[in-house]
């Protein structure tokens, strides 16, 4: 339009000066000056092909006028009033087009002027502005004038200008103050966009002179500094990488830089990929990196950028020889990068594989320099739990091969520490699995010694991945066997007797160095050493032992046994003397009991019996023999006052825990009455209590006598836990002695009071420690020792309780005198517990929940106010621990044990007071919390349900008394599972994934499965209900009232919404709703289900899920057959007017496919199936196609009954359905109704299924959902029903698997189809994938409708093209509709769209501007789409997708085939990954701007313009259309 108008002011005048005066006259508009800009382009235009009209000089002189007459004096105008003055003149955007049009008309009259002094002058001018820094008006003047006239300045004359000027752009383009980061960045990006780009087509001078000062700036010293680099590099990108034959050209241009050998442009470019903050900037970074890769390839010569460092790894290289393997690194790089950007997993998940080449590609060609460095690299961010464990995967996946030092080992520790901050324990479980794996495969053991390996075990934490046993730690055998005398030496000393390899005699030297105290640590020290150590020696003497022991045949076991004594005999040695020599150096005391309750420990095998342990049995008889030396040295350190500073409390604990171990070492093997252990335990008691006794005696509080306290209590509350847990331990009878009175008469949550400053300091402490003890008796630190002694006296509270609960009273007043105060007197001691949980932390509080459970169904009647206080104050410590892990599991189970204890629950219900509702409140907020926090509600059906078992146990007829009072509880367990966000659901898959690895990871068997997974609530609730018993009367009445329960719910969700989606949160619950019915089924009478049948039917007639309807099709199969007295109500049901069921009558005609098994316990069947057959009949006239095809079904089904029954009275009808199957049996053609006839015929439900036979927790739970086309979340497999221990069936129980062939069947195609990838082909490489987005999974049920195209075009007589438009999956009707439009105004043959109905809408209809009635529509559901584009690529047609891929074509370099059919993708999405594996070619719009899409129907428009205007070039006398090559990114 610009020349046009150009042209036709040139036609009304011969003189130029002329026009370019009257444009030079009045305001100075955006229009005006553009207008000039026009025309003197136009007569520059003119004057380069020798057609000036200006004669002579006019021209020349014409544009000296206007320059200096009309565009120097406005540029210094606008210059001189900044853009944000009030009078600035025009707006900001008006201003910024007319600069850029008087500098761009500035440039055109310097090349008409023809002579070198304007240019040179303007350019000095305008530099001086450009100079006087960011701030000055005329910056923004000076950057356009430049960029307008630096091309005409001459390379040689003009040089020092020109470098002066590039060295101002590139200082204005990367400086700028902190205070100026707006005005910076806005300058930087003109400069960049405008004047850069101008002075690379100046020659070398101003090209050299960019680049000096981008070097001179070193490489971005952080992530701010990158972006400005960035910018000015891809603005010169053309201009800083060689030009493929320009050396050949025949006036080539002076060579420029090549960046590609310049380490500091590769810095740069590093820091973008993979510091940059902003999308934009990292954007740039992968575009410079693909343009030096094109380039490379180009060129075809060797290129190598060596680093700043003299010895680093290149930065970037290129081999010719290499250049296949090269593009196709790169090409995957690159398209990794772009996609991550879209941070979906649904986009990422089609190229993770091409990750396996990149990886071992440089992993090849870097010799392990590329590992470490990878390796290293991970330790500088913090990891979630998923990326984590995935990256270590595909470390412990990569090849064997020596690439990893000691440097290597460092950083996978570092790693590993990385790890330890996830909450998802196995998880960091697993990804420590996978850390020790890679270190096995990866490290090169001649660069290592042993100390190093085992350094690096210790990193590992046994209790989530390397236990003894597992199959990772048999693989750290046999590493440690294969490689041993290959390790790096270290000097090791060697003895007699030992059979000498280097892990022997460094294990030996190992033990005997840490049991010998160094001679500075003889004194007595008062902090116990660390437990680093002892963990270490303890797990090399058993990693050592266990490779002997591969290395040894069977019969040499007992070079094995040898091994281990060398090993144990200085430490046998040393806890023999602990005993009798009271002079050994408490340090070395310390040392020993470490390294041997690490040692007990860790010896026990994980995932086998340890009874066939040999080693295991070998240390345990080691250890009894030195069990009474341990155990006299541990009463004399706990009794006699020798325990008197607060780090001898850590020392305590450690005695404790040794203690309780030889008691578990002593119980596994029988207890004897003159064992060591069993004289240790009386003497102990008895000394606690003496202790603390003779402390309450008022004397003034020492730091000394307050610490005794503590360890006298925390010793009697180990006894005490010893004796509830091992019942032979009991010293007592139930008579009430000296030890019951004293626990009863404990002044509860006494705290203890801090001891004196001064007479801290009075306690002899090395001063190192002064600081150690300042610190531990602070207010803080004393506080948690205080913590610990009230939950010590809890302790042995809740043992008193426990043993003496027959004694509690319901009121303390029947009692005057008690003798066990806090037995008899509960309210008391009640109260005390409600003010314990105010004092005391959250991980300290059990055992007063457990007191609690013991005393509150003891004063539930007589003090309910009270136990509605300790429910309350409880749940409000549950509720504040939702997401402290260590803690949170602990307590509510305590909880959960303590609220909803049977016998509170029992009473509580048949009161019916407070209580009971705050049993309930507290019951749906559980549940809510699951919601948020899975497992929380396992917990509580668990614990319900097992209660409740045991209480049916007894089989009395009230056995479930408080069960169906709280029937709620069972019914929302059997429908539960929430939708999870995405991050949850995440983690859940994740969780599954490594659970599914089985014992391949060691983390699986180290960790206990906690069972938290929302599908266990239902399992739990499914067996619990399995157990229950229809001939017990209370049961009966519980599973009635559940059932109505349930369909009462069903009920609720069908009115909530009219139709559910598939897989939607409604679609689920009504699922596991009908599942439920169908397990209670056969407690059933006929008297219930007279009060239900009707909702049953009525169910049938609701619009359900396919998976839904297959469930009530089935429970009414096996009413029928068990209940025949029903079936008049059925044909009711088939009776019903067309109006009631639409579609739904589908339901009943599919029901009466199975007639035979309805009708097996009939003798007489005539009139049941005359009846079936009069009806039957009827449906196979009705106008729907569904309909006609079941009642087909039906038809046949029925009448090969009738020919087997032999029945005379319906060979009048026999012509008429002989002749309606044999029609729709030799339907000819291969169109849509008999493709689907087939396929009804072949579906499961009506081929395989039989609803007797396949009637099995199995087919219920798992079978039918998967068949039905649910989401996987919803498939619970027969094996986890099975593996639910704490819910066990009988051992005869046989209804958990099916015994059929369903369960080999796959999903068909009738009416669920999976159009997923199969398993193989999930892990191979897709031959496209999306570079925006690609959904991975799709589960959209395939309806196979008749597809039937509307020829209004050909009725009109329009001429279309042979273009097909494919809509199918857009969702918004407003595109739809604009689309409609689009291809009736161009011709499109056809558009196919998922729904007809979609013309209906207004919203399409106000688009469309009734084009629907001229333009042939079709209805293509999206799942049927696989078949329809196969269809039409065998018609001939190419199948075009409208997407972004990494192999997509650009729209300008496409040739369109006659026979075209565009795929456009849905809003979101796009294209889905199985349907992008159909296209023939992608077509990409190029794009110049930021935002990364356009709108669907803007695509489509452009696409189907383009098509349009390649047929017209293509008519006759029009030039042919050519496809121009691309490049694959």
């Amino acid at each position: 339009m610009e020349w046009v108008l150009a042209e036709a002011l040139l036609s009304q005048s011969r003189d130029p000066r002329i026009l370019l005066g009257a444009l030079c006259r009045g305001e100075a508009s955006a229009e005006r000056v553009e207008t000039l800009r026009f025309l003197l382009q136009r007569l520059e235009d003119q004057e380069a092909r020798g057609g000036g009209g200006g004669g002579g000089g006019a021209l020349p002189e014409a544009a000296r006028e206007v320059a200096a007459g009309y565009l120097v004096p406005l540029l210094r105008e606008l210059r001189g009033r900044p853009a944000s003055c009030p009078d600035a003149g025009p707006l900001p955007r008006h201003r910024r087009r007319v600069l850029r049009a008087a500098g761009a008309a500035l440039g055109s009259c310097a090349r008409l002027a023809g002579g070198p002094q304007l240019a040179a002058a303007l350019a000095e001018e305008a530099l001086r502005d450009l100079l006087a820094g960011l701030r000055a008006p005329g910056a923004e003047a000076a950057v356009e004038v430049l960029a307008a006239i630096g091309p005409c300045l001459r390379p040689l004359e003009d040089g020092p200008l020109l470098e002066r000027v590039a060295q101002a752009a590139v200082a204005l383009a990367l400086g700028g103050d902190e205070d100026e980061a707006e005005i910076a960045e806005n300058a930087a990006a003109l400069v960049a966009g405008r004047l850069l780009p101008a002075l690379g087509h100046c020659g070398g001078a101003a090209l050299r002179a960019v680049w000096a000062g981008l070097a001179a700036t070193g490489p971005p010293s952080g992530p701010g500094h990158v972006g400005p680099k960035l910018l000015v590099l891809s603005a010169l990108a053309e201009k800083l990488l060689p030009e493929p034959g320009a050396e050949r050209a025949p006036c080539a241009r002076e060579a420029g830089p090549d960046a590609r050998r310049c380490w500091r442009f590769w810095r740069t470019v590093q820091a973008g990929l993979g510091q940059a903050e902003d999308a934009l900037t990292r954007k740039r970074a992968r575009y410079l990196l693909q343009r030096a890769v094109e380039v490379s390839a180009e060129l075809g010569a060797d290129c190598t950028c060596s680093p700043q460092e003299a010895n680093g790894p290149s930065l970037f290289w290129w081999s010719e020889k290499k250049k296949d393997e090269l593009l196709k690194f790169w090409e995957n790089y690159i398209l990794i990068m772009e996609t991550l950007e879209g941070n979906q997993i649904h986009v990422i998940k089609p190229v993770l594989p091409k990750l396996n080449n990149l990886f071992e590609y440089a992993v090849s060609e870097e010799n392990g320099g590329f590992l470490l460095k990878f390796i290293q690299k991970m330790t500088s961010r913090h990891w979630c739990a998923v990326p984590i464990l995935f990256l270590s995967k595909a470390l412990a996946n990569i090849p064997r091969c020596k690439a990893l030092g000691v440097e290597g080992l460092l950083a996978l520790r570092d790693v590993i520490q990385c790890t330890m901050i996830t909450h998802q324990i196995l998880l960091r479980g697993a990804a420590q699995c996978y850390l020790l794996q890679t270190a096995m495969h990866l490290v090169d053991v001649e660069k290592v010694s042993l100390s190093d390996v085992s350094t690096f075990i210790m990193s590992l934490r046994q209790e989530e991945s390397l236990g003894r046993g597992t199959s990772l730690w048999t693989e750290l055998c046999d590493w440690l066997r294969v490689n041993e005398s290959h390790f790096r030496q270290s000097p090791v000393c060697g003895s007699a007797g030992l059979r000498e390899t280097s892990l022997n005699a460094y294990v030996k030297n190992l033990v005997q160095e840490y049991v010998t105290s160094p001679a500075w640590e003889t004194g007595e020290n008062c902090f116990l050493p660390d437990g680093f150590e002892a963990r270490l020696t303890a797990t090399m003497i058993l990693l050592a032992v266990d490779v002997e022991g591969m290395k040894t045949q069977p019969s040499e076991k007992r070079r094995t046994q040898n091994v281990l004594r060398i090993f144990l005999d200085p430490l046998l040695d040393a806890l023999m003397k602990l005993g009798t020599n009271a002079y050994m150096p408490l340090l070395k005391t310390d040392r020993c009991l470490q390294l041997l309750w690490k040692l007990l420990h860790t010896c026990m095998l994980k995932g086998s019996s340890a009874h066939d342990d040999e080693v295991s049995t070998l240390l345990q008889n080691s250890v009894m023999s030195a069990t009474e030396s341990i155990s006299e040295f541990i009463l004399r350190r706990l009794t006699m006052n020798e325990l008197s500073s607060v780090s001898d409390l850590e020392r305590c604990h450690l005695y404790l825990m040794v203690l309780t171990e030889l008691m578990n070492l002593h119980s596994n093997v029988g207890w004897k009455g003159g064992n060591s252990i069993w004289r240790v335990i009386s003497p102990l008691k008895n000394a606690s209590i003496r202790h603390l006794q003779e402390m309450d005696g008022g004397q003034e509080p020492t730091l000394g006598i307050q610490i005794q306290k503590v360890v006298s209590m925390a010793t009697l509350a180990v006894v005490c836990e010893a004796v509830d847990r091992k019942p032979e331990l009991q010293l007592d009878s139930l008579d009430v002695g000296p030890t019951e009175r004293f626990l009863s008469c404990l002044q509860l949550n006494q705290t203890l009071q801090k001891p004196h400053t001064e007479e801290q300091s009075r306690c002899a402490h090395p001063p190192e420690s002064s600081s150690f003890f300042e610190e531990s008796s602070s207010s803080q630190g004393w506080g948690k020792i205080v913590a610990q002694y009230i939950h010590d006296q809890w302790v042995c509270l809740s043992f008193l309780l426990k043993k003496y609960h027959t004694l509690i009273p319901a009121t303390e007043n029947e009692i005057p005198d008690p003798l066990l105060p806090a037995v008899q007197m509960p309210v008391r001691t009640l109260q005390s517990a409600l003010e314990a949980l105010t004092i005391l932390p959250s991980d300290q509080v059990l055992p007063v929940f457990q007191c609690m459970k013991i005393l509150v169904p003891k004063l539930l009647t007589s003090s309910e106010s009270l136990c509605i206080e300790s429910f309350d104050m409880a749940w409000k410590i549950i509720s504040s621990l939702s997401n402290t892990q260590l803690t949170f599991w602990p307590n509510l189970k305590a909880f959960v044990q303590f609220v909803f204890d049977n016998t509170i629950l029992t009473i509580a219900a048949k009161t019916k007071s407070q209580a009971y509702f705050k049993i309930k409140e507290i019951m749906y907020k559980i549940i809510e919390m699951s919601a948020l926090k899975t497992g929380v509600f396992n917990t509580l059906i668990n614990y319900c349900c097992q209660s409740w078992i045991v209480s049916a146990s007894h089989g009395s007829q009230d056995s479930l008394s408080s069960a169906k009072h709280y029937s709620e509880m069972v019914l929302e367990a059997c429908i539960f599972g929430t939708v999870f966000r995405r991050d949850q659901r995440l983690i859940q898959d994740v969780q599954t994934f490594v659970e599914n690895l089985g014992h391949d990871c060691a983390a699986n068997a180290i960790i206990e499965n906690a069972k938290r997974e929302d599908h266990y609530v239902r399992i739990c609730a499914i067996k619990f209900l399995c157990l229950l018993d229809g001939s017990n009367v209370s049961h009966k009445l519980f599973l009635e009232d559940l059932a109505v329960k349930l369909l009462d719910k069903d009920e609720l969700v069908s009115k909530s919404r009219a139709r559910c989606c598939v897989n939607s949160l409604q679609h689920r619950v009504k699922n596991r709703i009908w599942q439920t019915l169908l397990v209670l089924f056969p407690r059933f009478d006929q008297n219930f289900l007279n009060g239900i049948i009707d909702k049953i039917f009525q169910a049938g007639f609701v619009n359900n899920q396919a998976s839904i309807k297959y469930f009530i099709e089935w429970i009414i199969i096996l009413i029928l057959h068990k209940f025949p007295q029903f079936l008049p109500k059925f044909w009711d049901c088939l009776s019903c007017g067309e109006d009631k069921f639409k579609t739904s009558i589908c339901t009943f005609l599919s029901v009466l496919t199975h007639l035979d098994v309805i009708t097996q316990n009939i003798p007489e069947k005539k009139l049941i199936l005359k009846q079936a057959l009069v009806l039957v009949l009827q449906w196979c006239f009705n106008h729907n196609f569904s309909i006609r095809l079941y009642a087909l079904m039906a038809l046949k089904k029925i009448w090969n009954m009738c020919k087997a029954q032999r029945v005379e009275e319906f060979d009048a009808l026999a012509p008429v359905i002989e002749s309606s199957l044999d029609q729709v049996e030799s339907m000819h053609g291969a169109g849509n109704a008999k493709k689907n006839w087939q396929r009804i015929q072949e579906h499961f439900f009506f081929a395989t299924f039989h609803p007797l036979k396949d009637y099995c927790l199995e087919t219920i739970f798992y079978i039918l959902p998967r068949l039905a086309g649910l989401v996987e979340d919803e498939w619970i497999a027969v094996s986890k029903l099975t593996g639910f221990a704490p819910i066990p069936l009988d051992a005869g129980f046989q209804w958990y698997l099916s015994q059929t062939q369903l369960r080999e069947l796959k999903p068909g195609d009738w009416s669920q189809q999976d159009i997923g990838s199969s398993p193989g082909e999930a892990e191979a490489e897709w031959s496209d994938v999306q570079k925006k987005v690609i959904p991975w999974k799709t589960n959209v049920p395939d309806l196979d409708l008749e597809l039937m195209f509307q020829d209004r075009a050909a009725k009109l007589g329009k001429s279309n093209s042979r273009l097909i438009v494919v809509a199918s999956l857009i969702d918004k009707a407003t595109n739809l509709g604009g689309l409609c439009r689009t291809c009736e105004v161009f011709g499109a043959s056809v558009l196919a769209v998922g729904n007809l109905q979609c013309v209906s809408d207004k919203q399409f209809q106000h688009l469309s501007v009734s084009a629907e009635q001229w333009l042939p529509l079709v209805e293509v559901r999206p799942p049927q789409l696989v078949d329809y584009l196969q269809q039409k690529k065998a018609e001939g047609y190419t199948i075009i997708g409208v997407e972004q891929t990494a192999k997509s074509l650009d729209l300008t370099r496409y040739c369109f085939p006659e026979k075209s059919l565009l795929l456009l993708g849905n809003e979101r999405e796009g294209i889905p990954a199985n349907l992008i594996q159909q296209l023939d070619v992608c077509v990409e719009i190029p794009q110049q701007g930021v935002v990364r899409s356009l709108n669907v129907h803007v695509s489509g428009a452009l696409l189907i313009w383009e098509y349009t205007r390649q047929r017209l070039l293509q008519r006759p006398g029009a030039g042919p259309c050519r496809a121009l090559e691309t490049f694959p990114f």
